[in-house]
């Protein structure tokens, strides 16, 4: 499965953004879908996922109620809309694909497939 994000950029205090993650060779609506972000000098950290269906989300406390993860499985994609947001939000963000099932999708070793990650910059 290749993936690849975009839609990321520069954005000041209080924008908002909507990333992308194109899916292809594999059946995406078999994936459990996540993003994850990347701040320079820290590790990883899980954002949101998105179950199979699209009917179930999960969201970093940090993020929630800003952040909204949806999935398109007719475009194979998945996307995530980023409002409100604020210098903390400043990362490379990576989509991701898991198959299998269960309750470890917020650790980034649940996935099997990673993007190449895009730049997301809040900064006035």
């Amino acid at each position: 499965v290749h993936l690849v994000e975009s839609g990321g950029g520069l954005v000041q205090p209080g924008g908002s953004l909507r990333l992308s993650c194109a899916a292809s060779g594999g059946t995406f609506s078999s994936f459990r879908m996540g993003w994850f972000r990347q701040a320079p000098g820290k590790e990883r950290e899980f954002v949101a996922t998105i179950n199979r269906n699209g009917d179930i989300t999960y969201y970093a406390n940090s993020v929630k109620g800003r952040f909204t993860i949806s999935r398109d499985n007719a475009k194979n994609t998945v996307y995530l809309q980023m409002n409100s947001l604020n210098a903390e939000d400043t990362a490379v963000y990576y989509c991701a694909a898991a198959r299998r099932l269960g309750s470890g999708w917020y650790s980034q070793n649940w996935y099997d497939y990673w993007g190449q990650g895009t730049q997301v910059t809040v900064s006035s």
